[in-house]
């Protein structure tokens, strides 16, 4: 298949390789001119994915119109605050006569203002393309080092154009399954985040295990809440795109929001952090969206909530623990699910 991927983070550029190596025809195509030549002079990705060779067959350029004429799917690979801006640069560059059959987001975060997901940003900006999610456990440097994994592809497209890009998408180290539960997808995707950035404050603080533990499972239960208030299946959760994604970006080293979030717990503060960094922490931004959604729509959700606190009105990590701690007491109650 033909393939372009907006955006050379290290995740656009990540699945890209994967792309290229399984035999398409790939094209990744940076925002700006200079980081599509600084690519192409490296034959790497200096900035964000350091180490992995650019396959030859993979054609690189911030021209977007030619690439877009043959293209048939169109991955987005950008921050979730600069989605509809690529959106709109798709719009510009596509021509009458292509044959895009999907748009796929790759993105993990709602957009601020509106707190739209990004399927709805899509939708709202390229009117008639088909769209879907392309989301769960997987972290760039390990797909890009042929280490295996899974994800999973959401939309409510006709399954005759699923399958084929489904089978595509797949490779050896690479399978990709698929979900009609759009909401449910990308909700838990951008969740998870939240509660990487806990985590880390529970490293950060030094808690321990118990403590990790414990705050993993109710996390969990709490995704499965809020995705339901807001539309999407409790099943979804339970898989790739909820509880796979929420235990390897809690868990893993190379978790830009685990990480952030330790060094929140061991006293930094977020807003110097951010105003510091060069790549984007999804977690933080998409944690305000969330508390206005949770707010809007009378769920509950305790740890989003302390998340809030800390990152937004400079609440204590210590004393956001002693809140939760301090709940009134009360039974487990977990989503049925069988599956």
């Amino acid at each position: 298949m033909n393939f372009v991927v907006m955006g050379a983070g290290a995740w656009g550029t990540a699945f890209a390789v994967h792309l290229a190596r399984a035999g398409h025809h790939v094209t990744l195509s940076p925002r700006r001119a200079k980081h599509a030549a600084e690519l192409l002079s490296a034959k790497e990705n200096v900035d964000y994915l350091p180490g992995v060779s650019l396959p030859e067959n993979l054609h690189i350029t911030a021209d977007l119109r030619p690439s877009l004429r043959d293209a048939e799917v169109v991955l987005l690979a950008c921050p979730s605050q600069a989605l509809r801006e690529t959106c709109g640069r798709l719009l510009d560059n596509v021509t009458p006569q292509g044959g895009i059959s999907l748009v796929l987001s790759l993105v993990k975060g709602l957009e601020l203002r509106s707190h739209k997901r990004p399927s709805e940003v899509i939708a709202e900006v390229l009117p008639g393309f088909a769209v879907g999610s392309l989301t769960g456990p997987t972290n760039a440097e390990e797909v890009a080092g042929r280490l295996p994994a899974a994800m999973v592809m959401a939309s409510k497209q006709p399954e005759s154009i699923l399958r084929k890009v489904q089978a595509a998408l797949s490779s050896p180290m690479l399978r990709v399954y698929t979900s009609e539960d759009l909401v449910g997808a990308e909700l838990g995707g951008c969740l998870k985040n939240i509660y990487a950035i806990a985590a880390g404050c529970c490293d950060g603080l030094k808690l321990g295990d118990n403590a990790r533990a414990a705050l993993l499972t109710r996390a969990l239960s709490e995704m499965v809440r809020v995705g339901v208030g807001l539309g999407a299946l409790p099943e979804t959760f339970y898989g790739l795109s909820g509880f796979g994604d929420l235990v390897a970006t809690c868990h893993g080293s190379w978790s830009r929001n685990r990480k952030f979030g330790e060094r929140i717990g061991a006293g930094a503060r977020a807003v110097d952090l951010i105003a510091n960094r060069k790549t984007v922490v999804e977690g933080y931004m998409t944690t305000q969206s969330f508390a206005g959604l949770c707010a809007e729509n009378g769920i509950e959700a305790p740890i989003l909530q302390q998340m809030h606190a800390i990152l937004f009105e400079g609440k204590a990590p210590s004393a956001a623990l002693q809140s939760l701690m301090n709940r009134g007491l009360k039974s487990e109650t977990l989503t049925p699910f069988t599956g």
